[in-house]
């Protein structure tokens, strides 16, 4: 059976919110749930993404990073970095607040998600294809996923 996962831009802009009512295949990224975790509208929304992870775990439905997945992680933000210092001609230009830790977070969903065999569906195309060039994942645009 075919695995899949959504990158939090998918469950925020398509308010993907009951995770019991996912579509077979579906596993869910712990990452993503930190995401929610810590972008929390309130306590009752908070308590629900803990639970969430605690069942999605007991069913062996989540996506954790392990060791290697760390370093590889790590090893394409380099690779990214030195990349867009080698096209900005040596002058390596800021990243806006935040970026840096947003891509860190795609690489770390990438790469546990081909560890465990899952497409990534995201709205988030571009950052995600960089890293796909280093970590061969499967990325899925959420338009021609939701239009299946």
């Amino acid at each position: 059976m075919p695995y899949f996962t959504y990158d939090t831009s998918v469950l925020i802009s398509r308010k993907l919110t009951n995770f019991q009512a996912m579509p077979r295949g579906f596993l869910t990224s712990a990452v993503v749930l930190m995401e929610l975790i810590a972008g929390a509208p309130n306590s009752s929304w908070r308590k629900y993404y803990e639970q969430t992870f605690q069942r999605q775990q007991k069913k062996k439905l989540l996506i954790v990073p392990n060791e290697d997945d760390w370093l590889l992680a790590s090893k394409i933000l380099y690779l990214l970095t030195h990349s867009r210092k080698h096209s900005q001609k040596g002058k390596l230009q800021r990243l806006p607040p935040g970026a840096s830790q947003r891509l860190a977070l795609d690489a770390l969903i990438a790469v546990s998600a081909r560890r465990c065999k899952a497409q990534v569906v995201t709205e988030n195309w571009s950052d995600f294809k960089a890293i796909q060039r280093y970590c061969n994942a499967t990325i899925i645009k959420a338009a021609n996923f939701f239009r299946e």
